[in-house]
């Protein structure tokens, strides 16, 4: 795991367990078990929402990686401490719960 995603950990930790996990050259960010975006290459990609529409309407969208979705890209906001609490307490309550994997 580098600096930029024990950052974006420290900085979300505050609004609940975060999880970052390797995935295809990348990393996938959870807050609570929900996936609420990427990180490439030292970049934050957030998932579109209300909240995250509203909130953060002067963000780029862009693909993180090829075949991905558009994703907000997210640059500087993380100093303002209570726009972070606002955006994923936001976030999580507008995305779906996570889907119960099926038996094999």
């Amino acid at each position: 795991m580098n600096e930029f995603n024990e950052y974006v950990r420290e900085v979300f930790s505050a609004t609940g367990d975060i999880v970052i996990k390797s995935m295809m050259g990348g990393y996938l960010v959870y807050l609570n078990g929900k996936l609420i975006g990427d990180i490439c290459g030292n970049e934050l990609f957030l998932k579109r929402t209300p909240t995250s529409d509203r909130l953060l309407a002067g963000c780029e969208l862009r693909y993180p990686y090829k075949g991905s979705k558009t994703l907000m890209y997210v640059f500087d906001r993380f100093e303002d401490t209570a726009l972070v609490t606002e955006l994923l307490d936001g976030m999580y309550t507008e995305l779906p719960e996570k889907k119960p994997t099926k038996a094999r």
